[in-house]
């Protein structure tokens, strides 16, 4: 049995690396110089820090079986990601805490205290939030949102608040205390050799053969058995019906000496400042020493032809244009969709190996059922 695997990134690893120990003879298909996609890491030939190419990536996870799963490719490092944010001239701690509050309005509030006072400042005219901006207006009052959220959104998503649902602001925290760990998980790390070697661990076994700067077409599918595809959903289909959108990334990269910004991600939330963050990667490997730094300025906008699809966009008409691609999509035989661009969601990486581990299962199982038939 011959299986196609559209693309080396997290995805495309672990299925490639569960389905040849399963005795398949699989053929990964990459269209980028290297694997492991956007979680990509490298030593900077100039400064030899172990850089994110494609932005920070921590692994974090409740997932107790999948943080089994990546430790026993590679050792990890703790790591808790303790990011700033420079608004109005003042540098403050994210997510939003008790020391974010009472930093930014002059106070020494306890927790009950910032609790009741956040509740006065919000619009309690605002009763059932249907947008990003009603949400924080409600919850958080206009000082704020306007000094975290909304300036900043707008240059990361090109889209004023108003516009997105109140979905996504739900998602990010506000803590009454001082904990400014920003996820909230039971497993954070980093792997100490970068998530590179990982993948080229999973991808070493002798069932498996990876061809990189090398694209896949639907009409090699022909060839294989089944089809695992990890790229864009509507690429598959030639984009017949229309381009989903996604915010991409620009990064502006250069080198210091000693210490940049004494901190790993720093969120930039004035509209005055073009860029959304900078990240120093040196600080994400503590255990490491280096004279010089290497920082990323990072840059978002609106996904073009031929850019890397970084977060899809998922507004209403988004939503409509995808129902019609997954409707083609569950027409399709032998082909497996996968991952963040296979099914158009932002995924972290626990749940994207979560779900290619159980896709794997469900193949195996289904194949298995047809040979003893």
């Amino acid at each position: 049995m011959a299986i196609a695997i559209v693309g080396a990134g997290l995805s495309g690893a672990v299925i490639g690396n569960e389905l040849a120990r399963a005795g398949l003879r699989c053929e990964i298909f990459e269209e980028r110089s290297h694997v492991a996609g956007n979680c990509h890491t490298s030593r900077d030939a100039e400064t030899d820090v172990l850089v994110h190419e494609y932005g920070p990536h921590i692994f974090n996870t409740n997932n107790e079986l999948v943080w089994d799963y990546v430790n026993r490719l590679g050792s990890f490092v703790p790591f808790t990601n303790r990011v700033k944010a420079v608004s109005g001239g003042r540098v403050f701690s994210l997510p939003i805490n008790l020391l974010t509050i009472n930093q930014f309005f002059g106070k020494t509030l306890n927790p009950t205290e910032a609790k009741e006072f956040i509740d006065v400042l919000g619009d309690k005219t605002i009763v059932d939030p249907e947008t990003f901006e009603d949400q924080a207006l409600r919850f958080l009052g206009k000082d704020l949102y306007e000094a975290f959220f909304l300036n900043y959104t707008i240059k990361q998503w090109g889209i004023h608040p108003r516009e997105l649902p109140a979905s996504i602001l739900k998602r990010l925290p506000v803590r009454f205390n001082y904990d400014d760990n920003y996820y909230n998980k039971k497993f954070q790390g980093i792997p100490s050799e970068g998530y590179t070697a990982l993948v080229e661990k999973l991808l070493d076994h002798r069932n498996l053969n990876v061809h990189l700067n090398q694209t896949f077409s639907k009409g090699e599918a022909l060839g294989f058995d089944h089809v695992f595809y990890s790229g864009a959903i509507d690429a598959w289909f030639d984009f017949q019906l229309g381009r989903l959108r996604y915010r991409t990334l620009d990064f502006e990269r250069e080198v210091h000496d000693g210490d940049y910004q004494g901190n790993a991600v720093v969120n930039y939330c004035d509209q005055s400042v073009p860029w959304t963050r900078i990240t120093e990667h040196k600080h994400f490997s503590p255990h490491e020493e280096h004279a010089k730094t290497v920082i990323f300025k990072e840059y978002s906008r609106e996904c073009q032809e031929g850019d890397t699809p970084y977060y899809p966009v998922r507004l209403v008409r988004d939503k409509a244009l995808l129902e019609q691609y997954v409707a083609l999509a569950d027409s399709e035989e032998k082909v497996t969709f996968v991952g963040r661009l296979g099914t158009y969601r932002y995924i972290d990486m626990d749940v994207t190996i979560e779900e290619a581990l159980n896709a794997c299962k469900t193949f195996l199982e289904g194949r298995e059922k047809t040979v003893l038939s």
